[in-house]
């Protein structure tokens, strides 16, 4: 992986742990999810003018990963409404790549090295231990953890999806730019069955998120997406884990969330098998 990717995928990673957490800071989970996923459409309106068509091959890709895309968050604001910041995101981000390492050798005849089996042994250590850290109120929260793990699931099957799109279709930015404003047809037909005040809420009581946490969202996953197209998808995918930390950090201190060993342990034992799988695929 050369140093731009490297740089890249990082920063990927802190705007994409700062978006998680206007979205868990938000009184209204929709309107919140909301704001973010409609925040991609200016950015991606220039991509799509900018950018050529993606190929026909690259199309079923560009459905199914915005179908995925919409899972994920669904299940993403579901997770945040019971769960905390610091247990729900690592076991979300944490959880993907053991996903992917899982339906790799089980499905797909991959052999795992040493190194990589303990990378898979300590992302799934601290994401079981994450299952159990308490909430702030001292109960724990297995309902959140469990939420948290289907939104991995999703997160695996979209970072598989949009890289092998994004590949075939020429155009790293083109094909992610048409995803976002499908995916905000999606969230927008979603809120008008099933929240209709939330639509009008975004234009008011979520500008701020609207902008910022749009804006963040479209350009950290823009720049995963170009990465995809120049390194390894699984390399990709595990060095942006390291959101797991910014998570860790913005929790802590902007939301005032409940901070302890457990928490931290978990944590970093999740970080430090992703970041295992990433030089053991290296």
């Amino acid at each position: 992986m050369s140093p731009t990717v490297f740089i890249a995928v990082i920063g990927a990673a802190l705007l994409h742990a700062s978006w998680n957490a206007l979205i868990k800071g938000g009184a209204d989970k929709r309107v919140a999810m909301g704001a973010v996923m409609l925040g991609h459409v200016p950015l991606a309106l220039i991509g799509v003018v900018m950018m050529p068509l993606p190929t026909v091959q690259s199309l079923p890709y560009l459905g199914a990963g915005i179908l995925l895309h919409f899972g994920y968050q669904l299940f993403l604001m579901q997770s945040y409404r019971i769960g905390d910041l610091t247990q729900v995101y690592p076991i979300a981000r944490g959880s993907a790549p053991l996903i992917v390492a899982g339906i790799s050798v089980l499905f797909l005849g991959v052999h795992l090295a040493p190194i990589e089996l303990l990378a898979v042994s300590l992302i799934g250590a601290g994401v079981l231990s994450l299952a159990l850290v308490r909430r702030a109120d001292g109960r724990r929260n297995g309902h959140a953890a469990a939420m948290a793990l289907t939104t991995g699931c999703f997160i695996a099957s979209y970072s598989l999806v949009d890289g092998l799109g994004a590949r075939l279709a020429g155009t790293s930015l083109g094909f992610y730019s048409w995803l976002a404003i499908g995916n905000s047809i999606l969230v927008v037909t979603y809120l008008s069955l099933t929240a209709p005040t939330a639509l009008r809420d975004i234009a008011t009581k979520g500008r701020r998120v609207f902008v910022i946490g749009g804006s963040a969202s479209f350009i950290a996953y823009a720049l995963v997406t170009w990465a995809f197209t120049q390194s390894p998808i699984a390399l990709v995918t595990a060095l942006r884990e390291v959101s797991i930390i910014f998570a860790l950090l913005i929790g802590v201190v902007f939301l005032k969330e409940r901070i302890d060993l457990a928490k931290v342990f978990a944590t970093m034992t999740t970080l430090l098998g992703v970041i295992l799988l990433r030089f053991a695929r290296g």
